[in-house]
């Protein structure tokens, strides 16, 4: 054997050995990648979200679009013709959140809450020095307060109930509009 037959073997086991070497040093790069249990997108699939938050996501913003021009036109002592005039406006809302998932086997049920409306009327009414807000008041779950002798609405209370295969979540949640934000 010639001296190039030995180096070309020699040359061989080095690359060998080199690609063990790369081998070996990433095995700790993929462990460490499996043990952050990376997902691509875990909040796309419906599988993991919070049952009630596309339901309030959706009554929101029905609320500031029902109560958009409800203060220029009632007056403090016309406040339960607001009060019917929102409920009036959200309740092709509510009817559509109710439906909306039953072909998934998800059902929902909003109801509205005088209880938790009466709560956050007396501890979250907006006031204080350099407001000259009158009272806040509860009418069939939904907040009101007078400001400059008309009604401004602050809200809603509702429960929200959401039933799949996996179970039942029951929540009271309470929405504030713009005007009803501290």
């Amino acid at each position: 054997m010639g001296a190039s037959e030995r180096s070309g073997g020699t040359r061989g086991q080095l690359v060998l050995v080199a690609a063990v070497v790369v081998a070996v040093a990433l095995v700790p790069i993929v462990l460490a990648y499996l043990q952050l249990g990376y997902h691509a997108d875990v909040r796309a699939s419906s599988e993991y979200d919070d049952p009630t938050a596309d339901a309030t996501g959706t009554l929101t913003r029905a609320l500031a679009t029902a109560t958009a021009d409800v203060p220029a036109s009632d007056d403090w002592s016309e406040r339960e013709d607001a009060v019917t005039t929102v409920r009036d406006r959200l309740e092709p809302r509510v009817e559509h959140v109710e439906r909306a998932r039953i072909e998934a086997g998800t059902a929902r049920s909003v109801s509205y809450n005088q209880t938790a409306a009466v709560a956050w009327a007396s501890s979250s009414c907006p006031g204080g020095p350099g407001r000259s807000f009158g009272p806040c008041e509860a009418i069939d779950g939904v907040v009101v307060q007078e400001r400059a002798g008309e009604t401004h609405v602050l809200g809603i209370a509702i429960d929200l109930t959401v039933t799949t295969e996996r179970g039942r979540t029951t929540a009271t949640v309470t929405l504030p509009t713009v005007a009803g934000r501290k």
